[in-house]
């Protein structure tokens, strides 16, 4: 295949959030047919609700800033599916994705049960890093953790960032079961590392799976003296989780000096998280996909936003629309109301009851992301910031258009 009928094959396994299978039988059947390409490395798993991309980005940083080969596996993607699988911190060109599915592919159909989406794109993530040769694999948890293909490989040192409400049709309705399905990630003989919680039922589960499985956890608080490339006071929860990452890596033989740290501190890049983009007006990106990412993303604007601020929204039917258009709603002194190119994107008449409730400002309907873009541009004056939230797939289908403004 080349890397078009790659990824329209892999598209054709249907999106990857409805077609999650939540076992892992079928990733660790999948890998050893490939001949087990995550035994070639040791890796680092990250699960939690929010900052587990962030931390991955940041650690893989701080590696790479070591002289360490990084192979970082990350979801979802903004624009293209490449930027999932990085290697020394460059996207897997489109040759090598394509000839690593073709041989996925070619491997999962000899199964009894096709693989998932996730799942096979895990696989070529992993296979792609075998044949780079590198020396550790980074990889964000999917989905939970107890079931999530990414736990298939094995790795010896885990870390939970925060957690909260998420993917409720899938981990359950409360923190603790939330918690429960990350922290089984938390097995005998692996070193955790657990980040500071805003839950306390979701620290207890941690420590008591902790206990069940032998485990001595590092817990984490946010007290570090270096200074981070990406924006917002939570991230510095999440370095410090990749600092305690690092510290654990050194012991394990890898040469991380303090040094590296500070580095790969300094310039860690995640696209699509408080990512700002210098223009006039201003542009803020983020995801804030749920109410957790929400606050995290009002605590920013509260204190760091330009005005006049205009928020584009956008986001999927099944999330918290109503807490989340509570959050961020009322900051803005434009609300411009859009869809995503998906079909599980909330409608502008689903969102405009909750704007109705919340908006302080002026709320004004798109039908789509770049329409949304065009409105905002004629209604927000140059000294100001257009902020961009309410999902990852919004910011995927804006980012490319916001960046080639002026160009």
């Amino acid at each position: 295949m080349n890397f078009k009928a790659a990824v329209d094959y892999l598209l054709s396994l249907g999106h990857e959030t409805l077609t999650i299978k939540l076992g892992l039988r079928n990733t660790e059947l999948l890998l050893k047919a490939l001949d087990n390409p995550e035994r070639a490395f040791p890796s680092v798993q990250i699960a939690g609700t929010n900052g587990k991309g962030s931390t991955a980005a940041m650690l893989d940083s701080i590696c790479r800033a070591a002289g360490i080969k990084t192979g970082l596996y990350t979801s979802p993607h903004l624009v293209s599916i490449t930027e999932r699988i990085k290697i020394s911190g460059a996207e897997i060109s489109r040759e090598d994705f394509a000839a690593c599915a073709t041989t996925v592919r070619d491997v999962s159909e000899q199964l009894e049960a096709r693989p998932t989406f996730f799942e096979q794109v895990t696989a070529i993530a992993l296979l792609a890093f075998r044949n780079a040769g590198i020396d550790l694999a980074i990889l964000e948890t999917g989905l939970g953790g107890r079931l999530d293909s990414t736990t298939a490989a094995g790795a010896r040192i885990v870390a939970l960032t925060q957690i909260a409400l998420d993917h409720q049709e899938y981990l359950g309705n409360t923190i603790a079961s939330i918690a429960a399905e990350k922290a089984a990630i938390i097995r005998p003989g692996v070193q955790a590392v657990i980040g500071k919680q805003k839950y306390p039922e979701a620290l207890d589960v941690l420590l008591q799976r902790c206990k069940e499985t032998a485990v001595t956890p590092i817990l984490v608080g946010d007290s570090i003296k270096e200074n981070l490339a990406l924006r917002g006071r939570h991230q510095i929860e999440n370095a410090a989780v990749a600092i305690h990452l690092a510290a654990l890596l050194r012991q394990t033989g890898f040469d991380i000096p303090p040094a590296a740290i500070v580095h790969g501190l300094e310039t860690a890049q995640h696209p699509g998280r408080l990512e700002l983009i210098p223009h006039q007006p201003a542009f803020l990106i983020d995801g804030a996909h749920n109410p957790a990412g929400a606050e995290s993303l009002r605590a920013y604007l509260d204190e760091f936003a330009l005005r006049p601020l205009t928020l584009v929204f956008g986001a999927m039917r099944d999330k918290q629309l109503e807490q989340i258009g509570e959050i961020l709603f009322p900051v803005a002194d434009l609300l411009v109301l859009t869809t995503v190119r998906n079909p599980r994107s909330a409608t502008v008449e689903m969102l405009m009851p909750v704007a109705m409730r919340y908006a302080r400002g002026k709320v004004l309907k798109s039908d789509n992301s770049e329409a949304a873009l065009e409105t905002a541009l004629a209604n927000t004056s140059s000294d100001g910031m257009i902020c961009i939230a309410g999902s990852l797939y919004l910011a995927g289908e804006m980012r490319p258009r916001i960046l080639s403004l002026g160009k």
